[in-house]
């Protein structure tokens, strides 16, 4: 058997969620079977539509509330941390990620040293906690005023987040998006190092992971996911492959071939019998894990992306925070838009389609019903859209 291009799109998209308009009713549980299926949820701040994490679920299950999230947060059925990038992950892989926190394995800023170097805050800090319970940053002042950036950031907020990626401390909650920290013991009371598998174990069990969130990929597409080093991607891989856990199998376009979860062969099967039918047309996040690895999304999709908003406005080409346009098991465009909320008005400022694609009626009609549902889940209905013919 050998699979095309096109037939590891639409696995990828079953695997992701996005082959297919979301089944309604949706409840509140579908918040965490989605974060399941995807592995993790990446968290961002920018705010001119939904914030990432909130519009990625939106992508998926379209008209849901967004507070499920917090309520799913609230409940510790996922917790906070370093994935791809800081993300929701769900609960049941704390102990993956409890041994990266005690190894140190995300330590830039030199975690350790830097506690060391500022153990008067930190213990002012920790104190603050275990009188009064969760804090945010805000409950500490900022002597200098304003900040410029992370390097200006008042200190108390540098050490809440290196005690958080110590492991120290976790983020509980969120209250309008704002992380309130308390101590580990007291968010994970019965928890035992003791438990945290070994750094090996858990490549390997993110490395089998990603191959089954994705469906199908490439060798060289696996250690992206959870960041992981090349080198002990390709170890873990070996041992999956001789296990027979994963398989791999030819493919159209790449030499290096392609990687199944066993678990996914009926999906395979599928896809060889053109069973598998790409029906959805949405939106996506730039932090979607369908998209965040650039090199992916470009070999895959034939889709070159970079998003625009840590650029000077003049350098832009297409706009603050472009949304890909995922229409029918193809990336055909993006547009920037903003939801004004007050004005209760969802506008595109930017609209630009790949210089292949020819749009339909079908298309038309399909992007803007995708466009009236973003703005209304934003509860901005009146939507502006100067540029469709």
């Amino acid at each position: 058997m050998k699979l095309n291009r096109n037939q590891v799109k639409l696995i990828q998209l079953a695997c992701q969620g996005l082959l297919e308009p979301p089944a309604y009713p949706i409840s509140e549980p579908d918040v965490l079977k989605t974060i399941r299926a995807m592995g993790i949820l990446q968290i961002d701040t920018i705010h001119v539509v939904a914030r990432s994490p909130y519009f990625v679920l939106w992508s998926r299950l379209g008209n849901y509330d967004p507070n499920w999230l917090d309520l799913t947060q609230n409940r510790k059925e996922i917790f906070e941390y370093w994935a791809h990038a800081a993300s929701y992950i769900p609960i049941e892989d704390y102990p993956l990620f409890r041994r990266k926190m005690l190894e140190r394995t995300h330590n830039w800023w030199n975690v350790d040293e830097w506690v060391n170097n500022h153990n008067e805050t930190v213990q002012k800090v920790l104190h603050a906690i275990e009188t009064n319970g969760p804090v945010a940053s805000s409950d500490f002042t900022q002597p200098k005023g304003t900040t410029k950036g992370w390097w200006d950031w008042k200190e108390e907020k540098k050490a809440l987040d290196v005690l958080w990626t110590r492991g120290d401390l976790m983020v509980p909650y969120r209250k309008k998006f704002k992380r309130f920290y308390d101590l580990q013991s007291r968010v994970m009371p019965d928890w035992n190092d003791d438990l945290a598998p070994s750094l090996e174990s858990i490549t390997r069990q993110m490395v089998e992971k990603t191959i089954s969130i994705l469906g199908i990929t490439r060798p060289k597409w696996v250690a992206d996911y959870y960041r992981l080093s090349k080198a002990s991607t390709s170890k873990a891989i070996r041992m999956l492959l001789e296990e027979e856990i994963i398989l791999k199998i030819e493919s159209e376009e790449w030499e290096d071939g392609l990687l199944i979860h066993r678990d996914r062969l009926p999906l395979v099967k599928q896809a060889d019998q053109q069973k598998l039918t790409a029906q959805y047309t949405t939106l996506l996040s730039p932090f979607d894990p369908l998209i965040w690895d650039r090199t992916r999304t470009k070999e895959l999709f034939n889709f070159d992306y970079t998003i625009e908003c840590y650029l000077p406005a003049p350098k832009r080409k297409y706009g603050y925070f472009s949304l890909p346009i995922l229409y029918r098991g193809n990336l055909v465009g993006r547009l920037d838009a903003k939801a004004h909320r007050k004005e209760k008005i969802f506008e595109v400022r930017q609209f630009h389609l790949e210089a292949e694609f020819k749009p339909d009626s079908a298309f038309k009609t399909d992007l803007l019903a995708a466009l009236q549902s973003c703005a209304q889940w934003h509860q901005t209905p009146e939507v502006v859209f100067p540029f469709l013919d």
